[in-house]
């Protein structure tokens, strides 16, 4: 399942993946602290994401129905196809054009490629 959200929806997201589960009026009050959220604001975004079947809202206890991983492939897997045609070496090489790697940098992208070629 594709599972597309809004940068607001995400910030929100971030939340909840580290206060899971979570009251809802807690999470009221946590959006109000670190986003300058109204009540109305917090609710609307947790019936969306109810509806986008990305969170769960079950007695006034929220909690995510997805991982950060799963949306954070998604949204690369987009801006991916969006941006550079889907092509990974396209995006990679408009990235470094003007970059310099750190050896550590250098090393995890190699063990990176090696791992997802033996896969």
């Amino acid at each position: 399942m594709a599972y597309h959200i809004n940068e607001s929806e995400y910030r929100f997201m971030e939340i909840l993946w580290e206060e899971a589960p979570v009251n809802s009026m807690e999470l009221v009050r946590i959006c109000a602290e670190r986003l300058d959220w109204k009540k109305s604001t917090t609710y609307t975004v947790i019936r969306k994401l109810c509806q986008k079947q990305v969170v769960k809202n079950e007695d006034a206890v929220v909690c995510p129905l997805v991982t950060r991983d799963c949306i954070q492939k998604q949204e690369s897997n987009d801006f991916l196809n969006k941006k550079f045609g889907g092509s990974l070496p396209s995006f990679i090489n408009a990235y470094l054009k003007d970059k310099k790697l750190t050896k550590d940098e250098a090393e995890k992208l190699k063990k990176l490629i090696q791992e997802a070629e033996e896969n």
